[in-house]
């Protein structure tokens, strides 16, 4: 398998969602599983690859359809190895159809080290037709047409981690609950390979299948739009508050709700310490602010805590979509790329997520002003976040203000993720979150 190996070592470091950008990967291959299928000139094999690069070992799910002929896209193509061509799965129909097939139980899978479990909710779910959307980066997406005409966005997750992933179980349980602001989740795949370091047994989620939502506007997008024409977007925002508020209510009567402890509260602030601590590593400019910031986290610490519940985890303007029928969607409860997965399914505070979406449309005027030459947007930013926070309380009632200090605390967390994310992947970014970091600790110290 070496020359599989370094063939999807070369192919990798070029994609995407290859998330350790700076280093070459070091890859072994832990196991592999085959779809069984009719056509027994093409083979359908899913490779989980061990990334040794990072300090932690990264588990990869790669894909692959191999052919005897160059007869798949061009675009796709990984390489030649054992006299096939070898094609990366999700931009093959082949695999796609395979995948949706066991998903649903009407193909099983052959694999020594490695195996995979099909789940659905509902009707049966089969592919006819499927195309991948440009775009992604920690996981592909695939829109595909099922049998019966209905559309589907097929997801597949290419880092794949040990324990549930709440992109599945988040959705599952809203889809169940029905929720209005969420597409329905249609169907699963749960995989189990070897651990890639001390032995043992991993599983975890490697794929879903959600309804496709056609027409409906990516919220940055929009966003973006409205503030480059200086168009106001305040109604948008008060209503994607209200929006907000009413998911977080269908969370908390969807999954378990519990008071906050003071070991909970403990293990946030922990959360935001470590944070900050390899942010200060990596990026001078905040190891200089480190006192200020660590005496917002302290006092937010000291004040009283919501009921904690599931929240998205990664809200944004980039994980919401506006339908002309269904309004403001919320999508991709996967959480923060850049946390243990562990992490990501413990009930929280709702103003993480209310922390999330104000700092992005405070990123739309960060990148507005980065432009050539700059639109000035601090205004309608300002502007399109107060809404937002009308709009959750009027649904939520006093909620922010009861928490404030705890929002703040939040806000300039997010604002330290931000920094880190950047330095690591688009440095010329930092500055972004960089300047919000030291407003929001001179507006809000003291």
């Amino acid at each position: 398998m070496t020359e599989l190996t370094e063939l999807v070592g070369s192919w990798m470091r070029r994609q995407r969602w290859y998330s350790t950008k700076s280093v070459e990967p070091r890859l072994r291959l832990l196991a592999s599983f085959e779809t069984g299928r009719a056509d027994d000139d093409v083979r359908i094999v899913t490779h989980f690859f061990a990334d040794d690069a990072p300090r932690t070992p990264r588990v990869y799910q790669v894909p692959v359809v191999a052919r005897p002929r160059a007869d798949g896209d061009p675009a796709a193509l990984i390489g030649e190895a054992g006299g096939r061509y070898l094609y990366d799965g999700p931009d093959d129909e082949a695999y796609v159809t395979a995948l949706v097939g066991v998903m649903d139980g009407a193909l099983g899978v052959d694999g020594r080290d490695a195996d995979a479990q099909g789940h659905t909710l509902g009707a049966p779910i089969a592919v006819q037709s499927s195309r991948k959307l440009t775009g992604e980066q920690s996981n592909t997406s695939i829109v595909g047409e099922l049998v019966g005409g209905r559309l589907a966005l097929i997801k597949v997750f290419r880092v794949v981690q040990d324990g549930e992933n709440p992109d599945v179980s988040t959705l599952a349980a809203l889809t169940a609950g029905g929720s209005l602001r969420t597409p329905a989740l249609l169907g699963w795949l749960t995989g189990s390979w070897p651990a890639p370091v001390g032995g043992g047994r991993a599983s975890g989620e490697l794929a879903l299948v959600q309804d496709f939502l056609s027409g409906a506007e990516d919220g940055w997008e929009l966003a973006v739009s409205a503030a480059e024409r200086g168009e106001d977007f305040a109604d948008r925002a008060r209503e994607l508050g209200a929006g907000t508020a009413e998911l977080h209510l269908s969370l908390a009567a969807a999954l378990p709700t519990k008071p906050a402890t003071r070991d909970d509260v403990a293990l946030a602030l922990d959360g935001m310490f470590q944070r900050l601590t390899i942010t200060s590593s990596e990026v001078p400019e905040v190891a200089e602010l480190r006192a200020g910031i660590a005496a917002v986290y302290e006092v937010a610490a000291e004040e009283p805590h919501p009921l904690l519940q599931r929240i998205h985890g990664d809200l944004h303007l980039g994980q919401v979509l506006y339908s002309a029928e269904r309004g403001w969607q919320f999508i991709d409860f996967e959480g923060e790329p850049l946390r243990p997965l562990s992490e990501r399914a413990i009930p929280d505070a709702t103003m993480r997520d209310v922390a999330g979406m104000l700092r992005s449309f405070d990123y739309v005027a960060g990148s507005l002003a980065r432009r050539e030459p700059p639109i000035d947007a601090v205004a309608w930013a300002a502007r399109a976040r107060q809404a937002y926070l009308d709009g959750y309380a009027s649904v939520a009632g006093a909620a922010v203000a009861d928490h404030q200090r705890l929002l703040d605390a939040f806000e300039l967390d997010k604002a330290v993720y931000e920094v880190t994310y950047e330095a690591r992947h688009r440095p010329s970014w930092v500055p972004i979150p960089l300047a919000a970091v030291r407003r929001l600790l001179s507006t809000r110290v003291g």
